[in-house]
Order: structure tokens, then C-alpha cells, then sequence
């Protein structure tokens, strides 16, 4: 009875991978109080919209106030000084150019306090810029745009670095109109996955709705211990209807970026033996290891030595049964 064989080809399988994934701001920050101060005002609560640059809390340090006004106080004194010094060197200057009106060494001296007096008001003022930059800690600005997440202070708390009064952060911001997708990836789908692809999921709160993302970024890299790699998808979230830390289930396409050999399930022999096909030759049907891919609706890859054209039995069996007939 003849045996049925197929005639080897090459072939793109398409499947999609079902995962997990975790969906999570595109941007999270919490935010500190860089010196250590009063909260004097809070511009903003739990849920609250901002924008980029937009004042959030404002704090108050009174001995930043008395360092900055006794800063501009000296500066003022050396600044003073520094004119009287400059209007005497002026002076010498102008009696030096009569010889014998002023000693040899009254000009160098007179130079020498000049510069003195400089160099100490320009510490002064240097003083004073860090006095503002203090200052400018005691107002806490957006980031970015997104929305209040947490916040954990009231008007009137003492607070500062972490660890220096605040244990908690005061304010938690976080970019909710675009979101990423984080799902590991297991080693043996890694090569399937092409970069920009988009990628359904749907969401447990909101089953009855699919949602996609877009491939953006891979990891390039192993997870040790679970041995999959990370991939991260970027999703629009314009109206909000999802929510960070939601968990989502993700359906992953995976084409192989290069044709391979498809073939029947059937036509792959699994034995104690080895994994192989039976090849049609000359002399009767012959084996061939191979390695079999990924599989899918009733066909598998298979990877050996074999060209394009060479006969396979379609249904096939071990060797002593398969000779009850002829491969046609």
C-alpha cells in the first residue's frame, strides 16, 4: 500500500504568545524636600493634574532668610569698602605719574589692598548666590506633566532629605497619558519577537475592551533567574481608562523573521531513538535527525539535513513499520 509523503517546503509560522504583563507610569517620581523646612503651602492633592514646571509646595526655612540677609548685608559692607579702596588706588595712581609725589612702594601697596578687597567681595556675592540656590529649594516644581499620586504631608510639617525628617517622600508624581508595558519574555520566544510590533492585551478591570502597545524596548539581556528578558511597550492612555500596577493579559505575535521547514506533526517520528523524518531514497525510506521549532495547528519546524523538494512521508512510522508500503 502506497504511503502518502509531502514535498518539503519552507515556511513562516504565525502564533501569538499569551503572557502577563504589568502596566506601569511612563514617568514616577517622588519628591523630597532638599533642605530641611516648614511646609508653608500646598498648591496640590491626591489626583491633582499639573503640568511641567508648575509650583507644587511651597516651604519655609526661617534661617535661610537670616542667612541670605546677612549675606547681602556684607556684601554690601565689602562692596563699600571695595569702592573706597578702588577711589584711594585711583589716587595713587594718578600721583604716581609725578616722580617723587608718592613713596616707590605706595602704588604696589595701594594695588595689593585693591585686589584684596575685590577677591573678598566676590566671595561675598558667591555666598549670596548660594544663599538663593538654597532658596530655590524651598519651592518644589513638576518635573513633568502628570498627575498626584500620593502625598504625604500637611501644612505646618517638618520636613527634609530623606532620612533628615521625612521618611516619606512628600509628593508622588506620575505620567499617566502614556504608559509601558513591562512583560518578561521567555529565552525560547526571544527570536520571534520583532521590535514595533504592535501588541493587543486586554485588562481585567475591562475585559469586554482590547488595547494595544507598541514593542519599543528590549532588555538585551537575561533575567538570572527567571531566564526570560524583559520587553517594554509604550501605550497611549489619552482618556485614562487604565491605571498603572494594573495587570494585563497580553497576546504576543510571533512570526519568524527568516522561512524555515514547516511540516506536518505527523510527519515527525519522537522515539527513544532520536527526533526524525524518513526521507524518500532510492533504496527506501531513509531517516534524518532533526530538530523540531515551534509547532502549530497540526505543523512544526523542523530544522536538519534537508533541502527544498526532498520527499517526506506525510504519516510516518518507525522503520519496520513503515516498509508495508511504497512512499509515493
Amino acid at each position: 500500500m502506497p504511503m502518502a509523503t509531502v514535498s518539503l517546503a519552507k515556511d513562516r509560522l504565525r502564533d501569538t504568545l499569551s503572557l502577563p504583563g504589568e502596566l506601569l507610569p511612563y514617568q514616577e517620581v517622588d519628591l523630597y524636600a532638599k533642605v530641611s523646612s516648614f511646609v508653608q503651602e500646598l498648591k496640590v492633592d491626591v489626583g491633582s493634574e499639573v503640568v511641567a514646571g508648575q509650583l507644587l509646595l511651597v516651604l519655609e526655612a526661617p534661617e535661610i532668610s537670616s542667612q541670605r540677609a546677612a549675606a547681602r548685608s556684607r556684601v554690601q559692607s565689602l562692596e563699600a569698602t571695595y569702592l573706597a579702596t578702588k577711589a584711594s588706588y585711583d589716587r595713587v595712581r594718578e600721583a604716581s605719574r609725578t616722580e617723587g609725589a608718592i613713596a616707590p612702594d605706595a602704588l604696589d601697596q595701594i594695588t595689593a589692598r585693591k585686589n584684596a578687597d575685590l577677591a573678598q567681595l566676590q566671595a561675598a556675592k558667591a555666598a549670596l548666590q548660594e544663599v538663593g540656590v538654597m532658596e530655590n529649594y524651598l519651592e518644589l516644581r513638576a518635573p513633568f506633566s502628570g498627575v498626584i499620586t500620593a502625598r504625604n504631608v500637611d501644612k505646618g510639617a517638618y520636613v527634609g532629605p530623606a532620612g533628615k525628617g521625612s521618611q516619606l517622600p512628600l509628593l508622588t508624581l506620575q505620567e499617566q497619558k502614556k504608559l509601558r508595558l513591562v512583560v518578561s519574555v521567555p529565552e525560547s520566544h526571544r527570536p520571534y519577537l520583532n521590535a514595533l510590533s504592535t501588541v493587543s492585551f486586554t485588562v481585567r478591570s475591562l475585559p469586554q475592551t482590547t488595547f494595544t502597545g507598541k514593542i519599543m524596548r528590549q532588555a538585551g539581556a537575561l533575567d538570572q533567574r527567571l531566564r526570560s528578558e524583559r520587553i517594554e511597550l509604550d501605550v497611549p492612555n489619552p482618556g485614562k481608562q487604565l491605571l498603572p500596577r494594573m495587570i494585563a493579559d497580553i497576546r504576543l505575535p510571533l512570526a519568524a523573521k527568516d522561512s524555515t521547514f514547516v511540516v506536518p506533526t505527523t510527519a515527525v517520528i519522537d522515539s527513544d531513538e532520536g527526533v526524525y523524518v524518513l526521507k524518500k531514497a532510492p533504496g527506501g525510506p531513509v531517516k534524518v535527525p532533526v530538530r523540531k521549532g515551534r509547532q502549530q495547528g497540526g505543523k512544526v519546524e523542523i530544522f536538519g539535513h534537508l533541502s527544498v523538494g526532498d520527499k517526506l512521508m506525510a504519516k510516518a512510522m518507525p522503520p519496520m513499520k513503515a516498509g508495508m508500503g511504497a512512499m509515493k
